[in-house]
């Protein structure tokens, strides 16, 4: 019997499917981070467990170091599908998409432990589920550890020390109006572009956790680390709805069970690196100074006054709280 041209066309498209899914796949995701940074082994880690799943058909190659361009490129990118993966920081996806606003709140987390156990729980699904209206597929959260501030000329002892001083923000308005409640000129910038504006006096300062403060080695030309431990505001990991939607179930269910298991291998990386990061500024010269954190923690109330306007957000902040 001969096939019409309707269904020679339909036996095309499911052979060329079948071709498809048999031909091996590289997917790319992006990174500001070196190479050996806890969050890009954590992806490679996803790329070793997926080539096992898909017996070395399908695996993942990190660029890292900004080298497909800054987080807000590469978001974007991700959102038309000209890339598959990217890790960026709940911060830059505030704008994107409202329920990052929870996680990247100052003072919201009362300690590591309980930021996991929240993330870990329903409201850290809700949050990455959040994110698919936006063109993302929420994957998992990876620690960022704890930000503080870290300054050029002088050391931050005090609320009053911020006042007047340019610091280097993420590119979100929360992260804006955070270090403006301290008093500070905030200054959105690139990570990648941050070495060179603390050495030119471009800026005054910036904040970040101890792997990043060492391995960009801003510690060189900031030395003063101030102990602030504004923020525990978690990376994300997140892959493009137009490439997930392309992909087939089972594959779409072992993207996502990779993606899982390598949160407690990026954990256990985090916790060794963020030990062995201020061992290395702090031989290196950097000062560690104490603050009075309840003074930076009761500066914050316009910032969750602006931001947390939304009834299921203030319910959600609640619930984080409520989180033994």
């Amino acid at each position: 019997m001969k096939l019409q041209l309707p269904q020679l066309a339909l036996a095309a498209a499911v052979a060329l499917a079948f071709i498809g899914s048999a031909q091996a796949r590289e997917f790319r995701s992006s990174d500001v981070h070196p190479d050996d940074y806890p969050t890009v082994m954590a992806v490679k880690n996803m790329s070793d467990y997926i080539k096992q799943k898909t017996g070395g058909k399908d695996s993942i190659k990190v660029y890292g170091q900004s080298a497909l361009g800054s987080e807000k490129d590469t978001l974007e990118q991700t959102k038309i599908g000209a890339l598959d993966f990217v890790r960026i920081n709940s911060a830059a996806m505030n704008n994107v998409c409202a329920a990052t606003m929870v996680p990247t709140m100052p003072f919201l987390f009362r300690s590591t432990e309980h930021m996991r156990k929240v993330l870990d729980g329903p409201i850290g699904e809700e949050i990455l589920k959040d994110c698919e209206k936006q063109g993302y597929i929420g994957l998992a959260f990876y620690d960022s550890g704890s930000r503080s501030l870290y300054t050029v000329k002088k050391p931050v002892k005090s609320l009053a020390d911020v006042k007047g001083l340019k610091i280097r923000v993420q590119q979100s308005d929360l992260w804006v109006a955070m270090l403006q409640a301290m008093g500070a000129n905030a200054t959105p910038m690139p990570y990648a572009e941050v070495y060179t504006a603390l050495k030119t006096g471009v800026v005054d300062g910036a904040e970040n956790n101890w792997p990043s403060y060492e391995t960009s080695h801003h510690y060189e030309v900031a030395k003063f680390y101030s102990i602030t431990d504004h923020s525990l505001a978690p990376e994300m990991l997140l892959m493009s709805k137009k490439i997930f939607d392309g992909l087939t179930p089972e594959e779409q269910k072992i993207i996502r069970e990779a993606a899982k298991q390598s949160v407690p291998y990026m954990r256990k990386l985090w916790d060794a690196k963020e030990a062995a990061s201020r061992a290395v500024v702090e031989k290196a010269g950097a000062q560690i100074i104490t603050v009075d954190k309840k003074s930076f923690s009761d500066a914050m109330k316009p910032v969750y006054d602006k931001f947390i306007t939304d009834p299921k957000l203030k319910d959600m902040v609640k619930r984080v709280q409520d989180t033994k």
